[in-house]
């Protein structure tokens, strides 16, 4: 009921019946409705402008480079440098390789010529070819250093050790490391990995070897020692009969002057 008006102090009212009010309530939940549903439309596409990114972009940072692997054809030719590039979602896959220059350590103990046992650590510093990371990665995968380089390293520090004796290794050392360089270089240019440094950093003999070596010494020593006393008991000897020799010329030269000049 609403009031209406008042007369004589007595007020009138005017009754609205309930049906009249339900198209207003219904107007308004209406309204409502549509300004909710245009929120969550709105919200639903910039969540998928947001996703789109992340689903079709892709980026190469400094030092890497990308291999593409196509669900459809395989692995794409084509490596991708550095910055965004763009990716269909699902069908192309890109894989990041590292192509800095990294190092890596390998340590073998091996016979020699001699058949003295010898430990050797060498240090090389490497790499992937940039224009061979396809191959790489359907040959080999990521992995690739862990694959290659122990094995071929393994095989060309025993063959090439086992052609000279354990005291040439200390002789000709840097001849050997020249050989150990350029046959691990033409070895991995094979898996199309580059090399950039390989170099001997440890050498070490058995106990065996160790032991000789050190008589060895020891018994050069003995001798360049005897060698010193021989030489020095010579020298006294010499100087001993240059000594009389003069001695025995002066006592002849004042024999002869007193002889001529009398006493």
């Amino acid at each position: 009921q609403v009031l209406f008006g008042s007369r004589r102090g007595s007020a009138q009212f005017c009754h609205i019946s309930p049906a009249l009010a339900l198209p207003q309530e219904a107007m308004a939940a209406s309204s409502a409705d549509k300004v909710l549903t245009a929120i969550s439309r709105a919200g639903l596409g910039l969540g998928g402008l947001a996703v789109v990114p992340s689903l079709c972009l892709f980026d190469v940072d400094g030092g890497q480079r990308a291999v593409v692997l196509n669900m459809m054809t395989g692995i794409d030719d084509k490596v991708r440098g550095e910055g965004t590039h763009f990716r269909v979602p699902w069908l192309m896959q890109p894989k990041l390789y590292n192509i800095r220059v990294r190092p890596k350590l390998i340590q073998t103990t091996t016979g020699t010529k001699d058949l003295q046992m010898v430990t050797i650590h060498v240090r090389m510093l490497f790499k992937p070819d940039v224009a061979g990371l396809p191959t790489i990665h359907k040959t080999l995968g990521e992995d690739y250093d862990e694959r290659v380089l122990p094995s071929i390293a393994n095989e060309v520090m025993k063959a090439t050790i086992a052609q000279y004796n354990a005291e040439q290794l200390l002789t000709l050392r840097e001849q050997v490391s020249r050989e150990i360089r350029e046959a691990i270089v033409q070895r991995a240019s094979q898996f199309n990995i580059l090399m950039d440094d390989v170099s001997i950093t440890h050498l070490t003999y058995g106990k065996e070897f160790a032991r000789a070596i050190e008589e060895k010494q020891v018994a050069e020593q003995d001798a360049e020692r005897q060698k010193f006393i021989v030489a020095k008991a010579d020298q006294e000897r010499q100087a001993t009969i240059i000594r009389s020799e003069g001695e025995a010329e002066a006592a002849k030269m004042i024999s002869e002057a007193l002889k001529e000049h009398g006493s």
